[in-house]
């Protein structure tokens, strides 16, 4: 079979699956940040989530509190003119608003130890969360790992967002009513940062609105490339819970 006619017929493997009406957004529509320009690949990180396919959830907040956010991801595939990536699965997770991760912990990055907990993380392609916080050299950001329909990686990345006066980094950063009190001192700016720093045009940019009392949302459209995919030759389980290989080795642990 063709890897057209593959990625198309693959709908047909996820039955009822939560995530097909959700991608269907083209790279055009004026709700998109970027015009379908290959995403960067980035580094997962010292963070990733541990059995990713135990998140299948698409409200991530758990016990943390902070300034409300829709996430939404949409998936779009530069080989197919654009067009959504049917059957996506997109893992997601997110630092805390004070920096923090859950699942690890007890360590130099991360001296308070949250391996017991499993907040902000998540599978899915719209998350409720809390805008995410910040931690010594990084910018703020999020991570995605995105799999096609049969549990093959196909982008690990990582989600900036627009800095800068009234920008919603500095807004966030600044509510103290929040729980928000780092403020921005000693803040690593994506111009700085070891991993957005290189991304002069901005692509990885999320467009965000909204507002504190109401809530955010955070919008990326991730444009993936399938050219060079290897394709498994039988499906490896049900969509959205399938497990996914981790083969996976962290460019950066500090990240």
């Amino acid at each position: 079979m063709e890897r057209k006619d593959f990625i198309k017929n693959s709908l047909g493997l996820l039955g009822a699956s939560l995530i097909v009406p959700k991608v269907l957004m083209s790279c055009k529509d004026s709700n998109v940040v970027n015009d379908c320009e290959l995403w960067a690949s980035e580094t997962e990180g010292p963070f990733p989530t541990k059995k990713p396919e135990d998140f299948l959830s698409k409200n991530i907040k758990g016990d943390r509190t902070g300034v409300e956010v829709t996430i939404k991801i949409n998936v779009t595939n530069v080989d197919e003119s654009c067009q959504p990536l049917i059957g996506a699965i997109v893992d997601i997770w997110h630092c805390d608003k004070d920096g923090n991760y859950s699942q690890y912990g007890g360590m130099r990055m991360q001296p308070i130890d949250y391996k017991s907990y499993k907040f902000l993380r998540g599978r899915n392609v719209e998350f409720n969360s809390i805008f995410p916080g910040w931690y010594e050299s990084r910018a703020t950001h999020i991570h995605v790992h995105i799999y096609n329909a049969n549990g093959v990686s196909i982008k690990v990345t990582q989600i900036a967002f627009p800095e800068g006066e009234n920008s919603v980094v500095e807004i966030v950063n600044s509510a103290k009513k929040y729980g928000y009190t780092k403020g921005l001192t000693g803040y690593t700016y994506n111009a700085n940062d070891n991993v957005f720093s290189d991304d002069t045009d901005g692509n990885q940019l999320a467009k965000v609105s909204g507002s504190l009392e109401k809530g955010y949302t955070i919008e990326a459209n991730i444009v993936i490339s399938t050219e060079n995919i290897e394709e498994a030759k039988e499906p490896m389980g049900g969509g959205l819970g399938m497990p996914p290989p981790f083969d996976r080795k962290p460019k950066d642990e500090n990240n």
